[in-house]
């Protein structure tokens, strides 16, 4: 069986202060790789599957690091394609206790954002794939990229490969009425769609009843009946949605929804103290394209989702670097975070 994963979308550099400074008291700043479809890749390449990241670069000093990020992590870059002008930044100031975080991007005229239909070969790209992902964020990025993932989820379908989407709706990328533009027409390929409360709002104009993230209220039952909603009018297989409750920035519950085969299937709940939370949603998506890939069944699927992610919050920086056994043995029950020696 075929297991290797594909996500197409843009690396960018992280650039945050040490620790939880601010902004304004930084005087140096730590820097890392990231990007959901990578941030998805590397965890499931440090998960034992093989994988690719499809993006444009330029061809200059810091696209090739960004290339030996992945390469680190053993991630597939046979595909990635060379030009443009630069490499997208964002800053992230890291909240604590009542603060939030605070992200900043700086992502226009990007090489990716700048990608050409041509630069990317479909046919080759899934001769050998089983899945690929995209995020909405890749799509808000440039009407040539709308273009390109449409050709690229054309594609997969003719090579029977199964198509995810995290719908990621970021309101600094785009309006809710350009997000719904694009967004609506690609559902159409889409087999497995993951998001939150807010980005079925304003990406697919559909809303969870009974819920109020700001106030710490979620309705389980609202997101059954949006599933079903979403599920009646694209016919996706399943749609995954994250759970979060924002206690304080240092302090969520964490837990997922799976509704699948006409089921809803909820996950644990954990109590989570935040080391890093950047790149949760990626390693709750990609932990979930694990366990579909290995054949698990709905609860564990999401299980497996949820506790993948749940490790991630404790990891600094955006790769969920977890592997299958640390993740079995959260969920089976040792979330006691003791000394392994």
């Amino acid at each position: 069986m075929k297991k290797k994963f594909v996500g197409f979308g843009e690396i960018l550099l992280r650039m945050s202060p040490d620790g939880y400074l601010r902004f304004a008291q930084a005087d140096r700043f730590n820097l890392s790789y990231s990007g959901a479809e990578g941030n998805m890749a590397v965890a499931l390449s440090y998960m034992g599957l093989p994988t690719e990241l499809v993006t444009k670069l330029p061809d200059n000093e810091i696209g090739h690091c960004a290339k030996r990020a992945l390469d680190k992590w053993s991630v597939g870059t046979e595909h990635i394609a060379w030009g443009g002008d630069r490499l997208g930044l964002y800053y992230l100031e890291r909240g604590a206790s009542q603060r939030p975080s605070k992200v900043i991007y700086d992502r226009k005229h990007t090489a990716i954002s700048e990608a050409d239909p041509s630069d990317f070969n479909w046919d080759e790209i899934f001769a050998d794939a089983a899945w690929f992902h995209f995020t909405g964020i890749t799509v808000a990025l440039s009407e040539n990229l709308r273009k390109i993932c449409e050709m690229a989820c054309i594609a997969a379908k003719r090579h029977g490969v199964k198509v995810s989407c995290d719908l990621n709706y970021r309101k600094t990328l785009w309006s809710v009425e350009e997000a719904q533009a694009a967004m609506k027409p690609l559902m159409a390929y889409v087999d497995v769609l993951i998001a939150n409360e807010e980005d079925a709002e304003k990406s697919l104009g559909v809303q969870a009843e009974n819920t109020d993230v700001v106030q710490g209220k979620l309705s389980v039952d609202g997101y059954r009946v949006l599933a079903e909603k979403l599920t009646a009018q694209y016919a996706f297989e399943m749609v995954a949605f994250t759970l979060r409750e924002s206690v304080s920035a240092s302090v969520n519950n964490w837990s997922a929804l799976l509704c699948c085969g006409g089921q809803a299937y909820v996950s644990k709940k954990y109590t989570m103290q935040i080391v890093d939370r950047v790149g949760g949603g990626d390693s709750f998506a990609s932990g979930l394209i694990y366990a579909c890939l290995n054949g698990y069944d709905c609860q564990d699927i999401v299980e497996f989702a949820a506790g993948a992610s749940c490790l991630k919050h404790s990891i600094e920086y955006d790769f969920n670097l977890s592997t299958p056994e640390e993740v079995l043995n959260l969920i089976r029950g040792d979330g006691s975070g003791r000394v392994v020696r």
